[in-house]
């Protein structure tokens, strides 16, 4: 899926119908990072709010939380992974932020802008406005522990799946047809079994 719209916009976390030379005053409630600064962007009408780890530039792909439900322990590890991932499919990173929410959040996020009355685990926006990506991966913690207990799977690797599952879309594979699902399913569980392997180092 990409980002509604030319621009690239944020979605993040709050947006508000202040005139645009008013005092803004920004807070995030619940969502946490290591560290963070607000950044804003203008549309044509409300505006929008995403926060971003204050890190060197080197650090291109990002985990923001709405709680603590669940902890990404690897997320170094898991970070080169995803580094490799985007580097062995041809595309080069500007940034990249996973955010993980709840099943109300992500609803919301998809009536607003995608149009749809239903919830899903993941909805992927890509802000690219060049040849480096540049993309905001919302997913839902409720809508994987439900699959994962469909699936009869854990919670990390299905976790680990769907993180893979975003960042398989940003390289181009879609999931429409049963086609594109097949190759879908292949690549998450080569890129899961490099995720498992590095975990057992």
């Amino acid at each position: 899926m990409v980002s509604p719209g030319t621009k690239p916009i944020s979605i993040n976390l709050m947006e508000t119908s202040s005139p645009l030379n008013a005092k803004i005053t920004a807070s995030w409630p619940g969502f946490n990072s290591d560290n963070f600064t607000p950044q804003i962007y203008t549309l044509d009408g409300p505006l929008f709010f995403t926060i971003f780890e204050i890190m060197p530039a080197s650090h291109t792909i990002r985990f923001f939380f709405e709680n603590k439900s669940v902890s990404l322990r690897d997320r170094t590890q898991l970070k080169k992974i995803l580094l490799s991932l985007f580097k062995k499919e041809g595309k080069r990173i500007e940034s990249i932020n996973y955010i993980f929410c709840s099943d109300k959040r992500l609803l919301e996020i998809n009536r607003q802008f995608l149009k749809h009355d239903y919830y899903t685990d993941i909805i992927t926006f890509d802000l690219s406005g060049s040849n480096r990506l540049c993309a905001e991966i919302y997913i839902s913690l409720e809508r994987v522990r439900e699959n994962a207990k469909t699936h009869k799977t854990t919670l990390k690797s299905e976790l680990h799946r769907v993180i893979l599952h975003g960042a398989l879309h940003l390289c181009g594979y879609g999931d429409k047809t049963r086609a594109e699902i097949l190759v879908m399913r292949e690549k998450e569980k080569q890129y899961l079994r490099a995720v498992e392997k590095s975990a057992q180092r």
